[in-house]
């Protein structure tokens, strides 16, 4: 257990995890620190944003795997409404591209569900003091940059370049294939666009045709490789959110 100044504000933190066992452990490990402070615990996502709203904590813990809302949706939703709140995925399944796509999509940090509690809890605290972790790596908004950019350009090394000259995409298709970079579901894309959901499977269908790639992953990081969409503007969102 730690010991906190006295001048030193707690960190308030929600977990959410669909599994109750796991979602108890991880409380249980937060109530042995003196400057954590568990304010809400929910199983679903729904729930979470609730929590979220309601109790604009400095830390949300969140399962990526949830029905509903899962963790990624969480944290788009988070940086969507332009809430305080820093994200934390944990998940049982660890790949490059699934921590790509989440921080890209705005979370603070990212890893395993098998860390151990000590490392958790020092995970909560440099996300409150504004640093990103992905697993044991802890960087700043340049690190996290620099990170990203490396991890992209591993990702998409296997997968051949399209022949030139090869069929450009339309307008509607690079709207659509910025969707699909930050992680968005063809439903997602349908309501954020305006569109029928069959239209953008469409058109999902025509973007890997004409890159030549075999899925919506492989698709995305050939997009950021060639800076046709920009890194998610975490950095002024989080500006914004602070004044």
């Amino acid at each position: 257990m730690s010991s906190k100044p006295s001048n030193m504000q707690n960190i308030s933190i929600v977990v959410i995890d669909d599994h109750p066992l796991f979602l108890q452990g991880v409380v249980d490990a937060f109530s042995l620190e003196l400057d954590l402070d568990v304010v809400g615990q929910a199983e679903n996502g729904e729930d979470a944003m609730e929590l979220i709203r309601l109790h604009k904590p400095s830390v949300a813990v969140v399962d990526v795997n949830m029905p509903g809302l899962n963790g990624q949706q969480i944290t788009r939703q988070v940086v969507t409404e332009k809430l305080s709140t820093r994200v934390m995925l944990l998940t049982a399944y660890d790949d490059t591209e699934q921590v790509i796509h989440a921080m890209r999509a705005g979370a603070a940090a990212f890893c395993a569900k098998d860390i151990q509690p000590e490392k958790l809890v020092g995970m909560v605290r440099a996300v409150d003091e504004g640093k990103y972790v992905i697993q044991n790596e802890v960087m700043d908004y340049t690190g996290l940059e620099r990170w990203l950019e490396l991890k992209t350009e591993q990702a998409v090394r296997p997968y051949s370049d399209p022949g030139e000259p090869f069929h450009p995409l339309s307008s509607r298709e690079m709207e659509v294939l910025e969707c699909v970079t930050l992680g968005m579901s063809n439903k997602e894309i349908a309501t954020s666009l305006g569109i029928s959901h069959q239209t953008v499977k469409n058109h999902v269908t025509a973007i890997l045709r004409k890159l030549g790639v075999d899925d919506r992953t492989q698709a995305a990081v050939f997009a950021l490789r060639r800076g046709w969409v920009r890194l998610y503007e975490r950095h002024d969102t989080e500006t914004e959110a602070q004044e």
